[in-house]
């Protein structure tokens, strides 16, 4: 069940992430669950406490305890920071010191809609001509999945850190860190 996305705009958001970064003999967007990380940070909100930044200092996976497996809280001014970005400014007063602001969540609203209800079942030349005819929100969407395709899979992409074995990156290895022939190696 998507975290802010209805079914049907969840479906379409995984359509165009699928011809964002394709499958072809490597794993794609669809494989790394790129639409669950667009779902997961303009939903992140819907969490307690909200899913904005893992926790730390460690993610366990060379050693130390898994930290980011657990989110931080946030200062009230990082709160108010991350919702005039995410839900936009939305007429409050507090929210516009520097002027009204479309949050992202409108901008995805507007741009499913300019796509289209029917984008996951058109075929793949319209789903192109339709993503070339709105490049702004394409370009935005791509942005996100390339979020999704290659950050930390705590933020809920980059499933079986997919887009990491795709670029050859272990992922952070910390504490462990790196040797001095790791480093030292071209």
């Amino acid at each position: 069940m998507p975290a802010y996305f209805t079914d049907d705009q969840f479906r379409v958001v995984e359509a165009v992430c699928a011809r964002l970064i394709p499958t072809d003999d490597d794993p794609g967007a669809t494989e790394a669950g790129v639409a669950r990380y667009i779902d997961g940070l303009l939903g992140a909100f819907n969490f307690d406490p909200p899913r904005i930044w893992a926790g730390g200092a460690f993610s366990g996976r060379f050693g130390g305890s898994p930290g980011f497996a657990s989110f931080h809280r946030l200062s009230p001014l990082d709160e108010l920071a991350w919702r005039v970005r995410i839900e936009g400014s939305l007429g409050m007063p507090e929210r516009e010191w520097n002027g009204p602001v479309e949050g992202l969540q409108e901008r995805y609203a507007a741009g499913l809609k300019l796509l289209g209800d029917d984008f996951a079942d058109a075929d793949a030349d319209e789903q192109d001509r339709r993503l070339l005819e709105h490049h702004e929100f394409t370009a935005l969407v791509y942005e996100h999945a390339c979020e999704g395709m290659y950050g930390a899979p705590e933020y809920g992409g980059n499933r079986d850190r997919a887009g990491w074995s795709y670029i050859g990156f272990e992922g952070d290895v910390q504490p462990r860190g790196y040797t001095d022939e790791e480093v030292s190696q071209p």
